[in-house]
């Protein structure tokens, strides 16, 4: 049998006699959510096509209609060079153990060598077995809670997507959304600083005399810790020129 030509430079994930077509459409979500498009089914229990994977694939239908279905397990990893397994289960084998991190980095490097690669998942019920474990060449492990180890299927497509899109994409670790505003800066921040330190002169709230350098100066640094936008400064400006306007009027 010839394998379908697909984009060499991600992995294939390949569902392993998959049960429910529930989780099948899941999985194909989870996949395309991180740029997967690859899937191979094998054995799929219920039949192929199935109606259950297509409604729950939900936007990814287009994985279901171009996956590749076989028989066995050799029919799905025949174009490999290299085969991860997931299992949470020590199987007694002789392999490399990989968490799902170190596994897509190894794949991205491997890829990017002109390598192909696959990922194994197994059926929802008992994981792959140690015959399908057999054909790897290394493990993914996902560190989970020992004493409830079973992951679903989707779930577990889902967490290795999301690693191989951390090994390969330009993922921000943190940003921020600025909403139509930008950073305040060095001068604004100062003139804040002073607004405020001038009324509260007024108000007299530096005292004693003995602190109100200290209370000056913590105030001062209070402002420079604040990561405050334009708008935020504006708004405080605000805020004191009424709370001023106010206090004029109940006198």
């Amino acid at each position: 049998m010839s394998l379908p030509v697909e984009n060499p430079s991600i992995p294939a994930f390949v569902l392993v006699r998959p049960q429910m077509g529930e989780n099948i459409g899941a999985a194909a979500r989870a996949m395309w959510n991180f740029g997967l498009d690859r899937m191979r089914i094998v054995a799929p229990r219920d039949g192929w096509p199935n109606q259950s994977a297509v409604a729950m694939a939900s936007g990814a239908g287009r994985l279901l209609d171009e996956a590749l279905l076989t028989d066995d397990l050799p029919g799905a990893i025949g174009d490999s060079t290299i085969v991860f397994a997931t299992t949470a289960r020590s199987r007694d084998l002789t392999k490399p153990i990989y968490s799902p991190e170190a596994a897509m980095r190894l794949a991205a490097e491997k890829i990017a060598q002109g390598q192909r690669v696959s990922v194994l998942f197994g059926p929802e019920r008992a994981g792959l077995e140690n015959d399908d474990i057999a054909r790897a060449n290394a493990i993914i492990s996902v560190p989970v809670n020992p004493a409830f180890a079973s992951l679903n299927l989707a779930q577990c497509v889902l967490l290795v997507g999301y690693e191989w899109m951390r090994a390969v994409g330009d993922v921000t670790a943190e940003t921020t959304e600025m909403a139509g505003t930008d950073w305040a800066e060095a001068i604004e921040i100062e003139h804040l600083a002073n607004h405020y330190q001038d009324r509260m002169e007024e108000a007299g709230f530096f005292f004693p005399e003995h602190k109100a350098q200290s209370m000056r100066t913590n105030l001062r640094n209070m402002w420079s810790r604040m990561p405050l936008t334009r708008a935020d400064v504006q708004m405080m400006h605000g805020m004191l020129r009424q709370l001023v306007r106010w206090k004029m009027r109940g006198d």
